[in-house]
């Protein structure tokens, strides 16, 4: 079992309030998760930005929406009571509360209104009923990771494009940016020794170059295999080197990672994914296009004395 979309909780959430009884947050939360019947996985999984549960996300923005629409009233912070529109309309034994069933109310509309901000040219393609099935919060999220993964792979066929020394610079920027290969002439020298014995250059691993790791970038077409995993780990052996990183535009089998576990030497394998998702980690090849910063109330600010 999954957890429900966001529109399933709109209802129970109201439902909670007919009482008329103030009630606290943190309770309908779990009162509403007894409802739904979720295991304690679910009432503990967490959004992509791993800020808050999935559980407490969508509560919270069942009580935003229903306040909105004025079918509760908050009397204090996280203290919720229905109002007379609510009790109306519970009243009424609705089959179910959509958002768009929240629309028949002016006040829902204009805080709609308030909320929504035409994007420039945007094309982020979504369900047509995404806004019935997740959170803003969750939709945000899912635009990001969407935004993200169009990304990686734009990356990843540029980096398969390029030539052998656009490779190697890339390399270089890359390590650098993340802190290894001291300056970048040093870092540039020590790629550019290539061929030696299946090792294509030796970077310090901090600026003082206490401790060097031994490299391997290869733009292979096909995916890479314990054979040329094994033939690097045999240079560094040959090397008595500790460290190295075989850095590839494509993919590795999984014989080559498992061979990876069972040697000596600590051997990083860093594939075409993992090569695109370090580079945006790092601003290397990419740009800021936009910036935003999504704040939330200060709950300490409010308590204070």
């Amino acid at each position: 079992m999954a957890i429900p979309p966001f529109k399933e909780f709109i209802l129970p959430a109201l439902k909670l309030y007919a009482d008329g009884e103030p009630h606290a947050l943190k309770d309908t939360v779990v009162k509403i998760a007894d409802i739904l019947g979720l295991n304690e996985e679910e009432r503990q999984e967490l959004l992509p930005s791993g800020k808050r549960t999935r559980l407490y996300d969508r509560v919270s923005w069942a009580l935003t929406y229903l306040k909105q629409a004025k079918l509760l009233d908050m009397i204090r912070r996280g203290v919720h009571r229905i109002t007379a529109r609510g009790s109306e309309l519970l009243e009424s034994d609705p089959p179910h509360l959509y958002q768009t069933d929240l629309r028949r109310f002016k006040e829902f509309i204009d805080f709609e209104s308030r909320s929504s901000k035409e994007e420039e040219n945007e094309s982020i393609v979504i369900d047509e009923d995404e806004d019935e099935h997740l959170t803003p919060e969750e939709a945000l999220d899912a635009s990001y990771e969407q935004l993200h993964e169009s990304l990686v792979s734009e990356i990843q066929e540029a980096v398969a494009n390029t030539d052998p020394q656009q490779f190697e610079q890339l390399v270089v920027d890359l390590l650098l940016a993340m802190g290894y290969g001291g300056s970048f002439r040093e870092a540039g020298k020590a790629i550019g020794r290539s061929g030696d014995e299946g090792i294509d250059g030796i970077i310090k691993e901090d600026r003082l170059g206490l401790d060097v790791i031994y490299l391997q970038a290869k733009r292979w077409s096909g995916n890479v295999g314990r054979p040329q995993v094994h033939q690097f780990a045999g240079a560094l052996l040959g090397k008595r080197a500790k460290k190295g990183v075989l850095i590839t535009t494509s993919e590795f089998t999984r014989e080559a990672r498992e061979y990876t576990q069972g040697i000596d030497s600590k051997l990083i394998l860093i594939d075409g994914r993992e090569l695109a998702n370090l580079m945006i980690e790092h601003g290397v090849g990419v740009s800021i296009r936009k910036t935003l910063h999504i704040k939330r109330i200060d709950t300490d600010y409010f308590e204070m004395e």
